[in-house]
């Protein structure tokens, strides 16, 4: 009996040690300010501003290794809110990234459509579906806009359209105001 309770003892203090030096190793990603960032990013994952997407991005920003105005897809409505957010003065947007542009959608000509598949490995937010040598479709809600899915289709058959709810503001920033005064109220 005490031989069982001494090598569960022995057991739960080997698992305890693992935990701490996995949570030394592995420190958990709890930066405030890049969550704050990233929320008010439009979430594209065009990479447009040079990093592979808006979590990267939103790291460099609040390092202080990337400008506030990378970023085409969010324009100017996101460069003033991480402006206020970081309490710096707003920049012209850097038009050498891109230009500022209303939300778009993709839409596939399904006719024109071989199945390659190549527009799904394209796609960051997984908005495409399909099979090979099948039809492939956009799911316009989860489409981005991000032009990503564009180049490599080989036949041409996607365009890119205005989204069917432009609104003033991206909805990820939308978001992130609400966020803001809920944090402040």
């Amino acid at each position: 009996m005490l031989s069982a309770i001494l090598g569960l003892s022995l057991l739960a203090l080997t698992l305890a040690a693992l935990l701490v030096w996995v949570a030394r190793r592995f420190p958990a990603d709890s930066d405030p300010l890049v969550v704050e960032i990233e929320t008010l990013l439009p979430q594209t994952q065009c990479a447009q501003c040079g990093y592979p997407g808006c979590r990267p991005y939103a790291e460099a920003i609040a390092q202080g290794h990337a400008e506030i105005n990378r970023c085409p897809p969010g324009g100017t409505a996101t460069i003033q809110a991480l402006a206020d957010l970081l309490g710096c003065e707003a920049k012209p947007l850097d038009e050498s990234l891109g230009e500022e542009k209303p939300p778009l959608v993709a839409i596939i000509d399904e006719a024109s459509c071989i199945g390659c598949k190549l527009c799904i490995q394209a796609c960051p937010v997984d908005a495409i579906l399909g099979a090979a040598k099948r039809m492939h479709t956009v799911i316009a809600d989860e489409c981005t806009g991000c032009e990503l899915c564009i180049p490599p289709c080989p036949v041409d058959c996607i365009d890119l359209i205005p989204a069917p709810q432009v609104a003033s503001l991206p909805n990820a920033l939308k978001r992130a105001q609400r966020i803001q005064m809920q944090v402040r109220a």
